[in-house]
């Protein structure tokens, strides 16, 4: 693991050794997306901000030097942003797109930054398409694979279009609440970590869908 990843992930794990053992996930965030569209109709990328909860904030701000006490400007935080995008490659941003039922690749996240207000940190990055995509029917699922990361939309405008054909419809579904028995897998986590590798979390994707008749 890279020294980037394994900053990211120390902070994963402070947050996880205070939040109690039966719990699961263990860090939340809040995001708003942004579907992009090329002038001729075609999908070119994804443009995310994701906000953490106050407590993996605090966390990641540590060490980080300031000059004006509870203030961060971008570029104090530019070595953190860098340190996160470089995190999330490993683990595909989270974000998994499709059209027409085939798989899109997505290239490097670019454009990111981070910002502080409210006590919490957003990490806003674009996340381009490796080829634009011609679809009639486009899905976008943001979830984490191990369920170590919660991800809520955000309740205000959660997800737009930009540059879309003005024919094209968005939706966007939440993720189901966790029946019985899969809240008692849930809760066993901890003991039995998923990987990377696992298809369980999608089980809690947020899932935003797009169709252009």
């Amino acid at each position: 693991m890279t020294s980037a990843c394994a900053r990211f992930f120390t902070l994963l794990l402070l947050c996880f050794s205070a939040v109690p053992a039966n719990a699961h996930p263990h860090v939340w965030v809040t995001f708003h997306s942004e579907v992009m569209y090329a002038a001729d109709g075609t999908m070119t990328g994804v443009r995310h901000a994701w906000t953490f909860d106050d407590m993996f904030s605090a966390y990641a701000l540590q060490g980080i030097a300031h000059a004006k006490k509870g203030q961060y400007t971008r570029e104090e935080l530019a070595s953190l942003a860098q340190t996160n995008v470089n995190s999330l490659k490993e683990y595909a941003y989270f974000t998994y797109a499709r059209a027409d039922g085939k798989k899109l690749a997505f290239a490097d996240a670019v454009d990111y930054w981070l910002e502080y207000r409210n006590s919490a940190l957003t990490l806003h990055f674009t996340l381009p398409l490796k080829a634009a995509a011609a679809a009639k029917a486009a899905s976008i699922e943001i979830y984490d694979p191990t369920i170590f990361v919660d991800f809520e939309f955000a309740k205000d405008k959660p997800v737009s279009l930009s540059g879309a054909p003005p024919q094209c419809q968005m939706t966007y579904d939440l993720p189901h609440q966790p029946t019985p028995a899969e809240q008692a897998r849930l809760s066993q986590l901890d003991n039995v970590p998923l990987d990377a590798a696992s298809t369980y979390g999608e089980t809690f994707a947020n899932k935003i869908l797009v169709k252009c008749p």
